[in-house]
């Protein structure tokens, strides 16, 4: 059997292989972000996509760290994910204690390289891959849609495309952290230079290295236009949901019908506040007026709220796009909401996860829940910090009521 994940919300995957002796035997790991087994992005993952950890026998370890039949998939992504730490240049066998001027210089140099290098390889090209969009910075154009295609039975039915679990999920998340990738690259570019090498580590060599220069300015070109792909496609799945009310299909009418039924059980539910409507009677665009409820620091505000369906639902998830500005910490700067619904396949769960994530009530901390850095640090930082996140927010509140 073959397991693949997603370890961090930077897209890195990685492929488990279950032997047959498993759970007797460790699987084998291989980690897939290497930029063609061009590129080691930690001590312990190379560019060969090994991964040496003592659990997995790739690694010699302290007695009592080797695999046994009691541990399992749970424990390895444990053990993979503790690498990716502030500071992987420790992780090297021999220079887990090194401390000197020098080792701190390279320290720098060696996380300065791995961020660069997880927004090229890890976040841009494969939405760049998943987009069509080529290094030229020319578009793959969206399928065209068809009016009236009448059939006949001499005709090949086409082929749906593939289905890929982590499409969508790298395409949302990308949404989702955007403002931190921007600020990443302008982080970065106070402390690089376009073309400036990368520092080779002490311990890099043998082909199994992360050679490269920086270009923060080409990043942050490439970002932008992947984030205008993407607002391009939402609007693609407008267009074909429009396409489907026309031609009377059966998801279009689903759709109609679910808007009816969650509109009327909102009606009746005195908790929530939630007018709902249809944007153009197309039933894959939902507009939602939320209003703030009393005692809160949302109390009087009044939020349009817009979700985008896509007709492949729920193989692609609905996108929730806020069109009232709000400092708030689960929003990004561009109005995209983070959240998450206790299932994805009915929609009544991403409608009620929408509520929650607005509301948002002292929930545990969450770090996939960080897409509006300036927002998310006031909002777990210390007590003045939280004051100075609700007076902000009730600003933003109070301008809604303009």
């Amino acid at each position: 059997m073959v397991w693949t994940g997603l370890l961090s919300e930077h897209m890195d995957p990685i492929i488990l292989n279950h032997i047959v002796d498993y759970p007797g035997k460790a699987p084998s790991v291989a980690a897939r972000t290497t930029n063609g087994g061009r590129c080691r992005f930690n001590p312990n993952i190379y560019s060969s996509g090994k991964v040496c950890l003592s659990i997995l026998g790739t690694w010699r370890g302290e007695r009592g760290e080797e695999w046994s039949s009691a541990q399992g998939l749970e424990s390895i992504l444990i053990s993979i994910q503790s690498l990716m730490s502030s500071n992987p240049y420790e992780n090297e066998p021999g220079f887990e204690t090194a401390n000197s001027k020098d080792d701190k210089k390279q320290q720098a140099h060696y996380i300065a390289k791995i961020r660069h290098e997880t927004l090229r390889i890890s976040v841009i090209q494969r939405l760049e891959d998943y987009l069509g969009i080529h290094s030229d910075g020319s578009v793959d154009d969206f399928p065209e849609l068809h009016e009236n295609v009448i059939r006949t039975e001499y005709d090949i039915e086409p082929v749906a495309p593939p289905y890929e679990p982590f499409k969508d999920l790298c395409k949302r998340r990308f949404l989702w952290y955007f403002d931190t990738y921007m600020a990443s690259i302008a982080d970065g570019e106070k402390h690089t230079k376009p073309d400036q090498d990368f520092v080779i580590m002490p311990f890099e060599g043998g082909g199994n290295t992360m050679p490269g220069k920086f270009n923060y300015p080409e990043l942050r070109r490439r970002l932008e236009l992947i984030k205008a792909v993407l607002l391009r496609e939402t609007e693609y799945w407008i267009r074909e949901g429009a396409l489907e009310v026309r031609k009377d299909t059966t998801i279009a009418s689903m759709m109609e019908r679910q808007f009816q039924q969650i509109k009327e059980t909102y009606k009746r539910n005195d908790m929530v506040t939630l007018d709902m409507d249809l944007v153009d009677k197309n039933p894959f665009v939902w507009q939602l007026i939320f209003f703030g409820r009393p005692m809160t620091n949302l109390e009087g505000g009044m939020f349009k709220v817009r979700v985008v369906f896509s007709k492949r639902f729920p193989d692609e998830l609905p996108r929730v796009i806020f069109e009232t500005k709000l400092f708030h910490h689960r929003i990004s700067k561009g109005g995209v909401l983070c959240y998450f619904p206790r299932r994805v396949d009915e929609i009544k769960y991403h409608i009620e996860a929408i509520v929650d994530a607005i509301e948002d009530n002292e929930t545990p901390y969450d770090p996939r829940t960080l897409v509006n850095p300036d927002a998310s640090k006031l909002y777990w930082g210390s007590a003045e910090e939280k004051k100075q996140y609700s007076r902000q927010l009730r600003r933003s509140v109070q301008r809604s009521m303009e």
